[in-house]
Parts: structure tokens; sequence; C-alpha cells
């Protein structure tokens, strides 16, 4: 098989047991020693820009605590609403998903500290005989683990007097932090809330080589699942099977146990639904065999998110105005991908991708008239009205996006943008240009004259109804170029090869 496709020599069903114990993916999610070795670089990171950036390390610590299991649970039962995920900022700094924890740093010293809930006799029957506290320390690298219980007596025998706490906003989505630490005797303390923030957003904007690592089997590990449900797609099934088929790839396969966000299986005119699949529309639709369906969908490996998605033919076999649309898309991020490197605006890059699909929908008969006027009126904010990408890591729309001081843009287009940066080497960043045709949304632009005039309403009337395209790849910044982390096919005769031959097995 061509090095080029490598998704040809992927297994067409779940592997075996012997086979994922083998890969490379699988192994490394249990290789304990290298999530330790990935935490405790970045915890020397951590000591080494807080040397400049904080006010002062003398009788100092950083102070994290983790999510709790609270925020986890039924209000009437035991049983929790789901999985435990932790708290994105405690992960990054302490690796731990164990809910209830604390972390600190200790500035002066350089060492870390790990405070861990106290099992209970009683909860032993429940959870397991509790560890040793020295388990904590060889699991996840720290210097020291104590009881969550014994947080303010080691505080003071250390003689740490002044906590710098977890507490900002973030600046896409202006939702602040909610697990700032707190616990009896804090009151004892001097507490700055300022600074940690942005040491610790700044510093998770670029990828280490080991967490690019954990990136690149992430990506891949999704990828499969991908073609997995592109071989196995077809008429009848609903949007739920096809997510009930990726999440087995990823589960058992890469051992995720958790998306990185709700499953998005549009087919038909769901699929210009930008975040269809949510509990009030959750995957119902039967597919049908003129559909083309939008499937983004993505899993987290070892607490990273990875966020793809393909469009596609539910019959294996594009149309003309289905190729159409997906070559639109196509050009769009193969433009794109061409102009990543160092120092390109992210803002100048939603632009191109804009230009790009309005050139197509000029050659469809969709839009008529001069190309430089419709960028003027911002025409392309009526089919693609969303950002390009956004950052990626522990979270999926992930924290600085903006820089202090900055903010989103007005202007149509530009003000969907959860990113507007300068792109620099390190930056993990989702390129994800779409072409939709939502109706309403059309329509109500298409009350200003302005827009109006460059649009064919008989050519696009056919469109209606019919969805729409996304395609979003994981994209790592270098220091020459870009390097797309995801390997999936994505030209239509490539994606019409691997669905032909899944349809001959």
């Amino acid at each position: 098989m061509s090095s080029s496709k490598p998704w040809l020599s992927w297994p067409a069903e779940l592997p075996t047991t012997n086979e994922i114990r083998e890969c490379k993916e699988y192994k490394r999610l249990h290789d304990h020693d290298f999530y330790k070795a990935l935490r405790q670089e970045i915890r020397a990171q951590i000591f080494e820009r807080a040397s400049t950036a904080l006010p002062s390390l003398t009788n100092a610590c950083a102070l994290l605590q983790g999510g709790t299991s609270a925020d986890f649970e039924l209000y009437d039962t035991d049983v929790d609403k789901t999985e435990f995920r932790q708290e994105s900022f405690f992960r990054y700094v302490f690796q731990t998903n164990i809910p209830d924890c604390y972390g600190l740093l200790d500035l002066a010293r350089k060492e870390s500290v790990l405070f861990v809930p106290w099992v209970s006799d009683d909860a032993e029957r429940w959870n397991g005989e509790r560890y040793p506290l020295e388990h904590y320390v060889q699991r996840y690298g720290v210097d020291h683990a104590y009881w969550v219980h014994d947080l303010d007596k080691v505080l003071k025998e250390r003689g740490l007097k002044h906590l710098y706490l977890l507490q900002g906003e973030n600046a896409d989505s202006g939702i602040k932090t909610r697990t700032t630490a707190t616990f009896d005797g804090i009151k004892d303390y001097e507490t700055d809330l300022k600074h940690l923030h942005p040491l610790l957003v700044e510093l998770r904007v670029f990828k280490t080589q080991k967490e690019i690592e954990v990136l690149r089997l992430g990506n891949l590990i999704s990828s499969q699942a991908h073609v997995y449900v592109m071989r196995h797609i077809k008429a009848g099934m609903t949007e739920l099977q096809l997510e009930a088929l990726y999440k087995a790839w990823v589960g058992f396969h890469g051992g995720c146990r958790h998306m990185a966000y709700t499953c998005i299986c549009g087919s038909g005119g769901h699929g210009a639904i930008l975040h269809y699949g949510h509990a009030g529309r959750p995957n119902d639709r039967i597919l049908q065999a003129n559909d083309t369906i939008v499937l983004d969908m993505g899993a987290e490996y070892h607490g990273y998110a990875t966020d793809i998605t393909r469009s596609y033919a539910v019959s294996g076999k594009f149309t003309e105005d289905q190729r159409a649309v997906h070559n639109a898309v196509y050009a769009a991020q193969q433009a794109v991908f061409k102009a990543l490197k160092p120092g390109v605006s992210w803002p100048e890059m939603h632009r191109l991708a804009e230009r790009v699909i309005l050139e197509h929908l000029i050659g469809m008969g969709i839009l008529r008239g001069d190309l430089n006027e419709m960028v003027e009126a911002n025409i392309a904010s009526l089919f693609m009205p969303h950002g390009l990408g956004h950052l990626l890591g522990l979270d999926v729309h992930d924290v600085g996006g903006y820089e202090d001081g900055t903010g989103r843009s007005k202007e149509p287009g530009l003000c969907w943008l959860r990113c507007g940066r300068h792109l620099q080497a390190g930056m993990f960043i989702t390129v994800e240009p779409g072409l939709y045709f939502n109706e309403k949304w059309i329509l109500k632009g298409l009350t200003d004259p302005k827009k109006a005039q460059y649009v064919n309403m008989h050519v696009l009337q056919r469109f209606f109804g019919t969805g729409g395209c996304r395609l979003e790849d994981d994209v790592l910044i270098t220091e020459t170029g870009c390097e797309n982390l995801t390997v999936l096919p994505v030209a239509p005769e490539d994606i019409e090869e691997v669905m032909a031959l899944a349809r001959k097995q």
C-alpha cells in the first residue's frame, strides 16, 4: 500500500487483543514513566517562568485545586452523571485524574507536592483499598504526597506564607476559572489571584515535544476511527450509530474513555447545524442514500483533545453538487495549509479561506459579480458562519487564543474567531473551513440588499436542505511551516476509494 495513503492498510474491523497490545498507541497509553516525565518537564518550565513572571518566590507557592467529585454527582443518588474528568489546569501541572485533590509548587525549593483525598475504611468496600502515599509519588513524579486533610499543616511546616492561586478568564469564551483553591485556614495566608493564570495559559499555548507525541498518537487513533466509520456507513443507519462506531474504535483501540466534545453527526440538512448532536438534537435522524454527512468527532487521548471533521456522500459516490461543495472547502483548507508558518496572522488565514470559498461559489453559479466587492460585503459570512479554527490541547477550545489586552474583532466573520494571534512554532490549531446552506441564516442575511445583489437565488435554492461540508484537521505550527497531525483521506476521490474498497470486502 502507498505510504501516502496509510488508511488503506488499517484494519477494517476492530483489531484483536494481541494487535492492540502491539500497537504503539496502546503501549504509550500505559507508559506511566513517559507521562511522569512529561509532567516533570512541564513543572520545570513553570518553575523557570515563575522566576521572572512572579513578583516574589520567597516563602511562596503556586496552589491549585483540582476538580471535585461533587461536580459530577447526581443529587438523588450515589451514581455519577459521567466519568470524572480532571480540571485542565490541574491535569496540566499534576497529571492525576483523581477528584478532590490539591497540588502545590514550592517556588523557592522547586518541589512539587500532591494532596490526595483520604479513602475511609468504609469507602474501601466500594472503591478498593487505599493506595499508600508513595504510590502517588511514583505514579505522577511529584516530590511529595500527603492527604488533603494535612494541607494547612504542610504549608505551615514549609513556612509558606504567600499563595499564588488560579483565577482568570478565558479570553475566548469569557468564562472564568471555577477551581480557585480554598480550604479551612486560608485566611492565615497572603493570596495572589493575578499572576498564576496568565503564566499557565501562555505555557499551555506552546506544546512540548512530549505533548506533541501525545497529540500525534491521539490524532492517529481519532483518524483511524473516522475511517472505521467511513467504511461502515450506509443508508438506513441512524446518526447515533455512527457515533457508536466511532466511540467503539477509540475506546477499544486507544483506551479513550472520554470524547473531547459531543459527537456531531449531521446528515442531510442537519449538516448545516454547526454544533448538532446536543441533547435537543441528539444525532437521531435516519441516513438517506442521497445525504451528505458532516462528522465532527474527536477523542480525548490521555487528557489531550482531538477535533477532526470529515464530510462526504453517504452513498460513497459524490454527486456533481456534492463534489462542488466539497472541493470548495477542500481548496480553502489546502490554501491555508500552504500559507501557515510562524508570523502569519490567524485572522488573515480566515479571510484567505473565505476568499477561496467565494471563488468556488462563483464558479458554481451561486454567486455572481465582482469577487473583491463580495469580500468587502462580507458575503462569506452567510456560507461559513464560524471561525476558521482554534487552539487545541487539554481542552478542545484551548486557552490562550487572545493575548492580554486584545480581544475579538467586531468584523463579520472575524468576530467568531476563537484565536486572534500571530502564529508561532509550537502552537497547535485546528483548520476547519466550511460551506453550509442554512436556509434561515442565509435568507436573514439576504434581507440586506448589499448582499442580495450577488446571489443567484435560482441556483442557491437547489442547495437548501442539503446541509453542507466542513473539513477539519489538527495542525502543528513548526519553525518552517506546519505539520498536519490528522491522517485522513480528504479529497473526494480518496474518500470514494476507501468506501468502494470497504463495500467489496
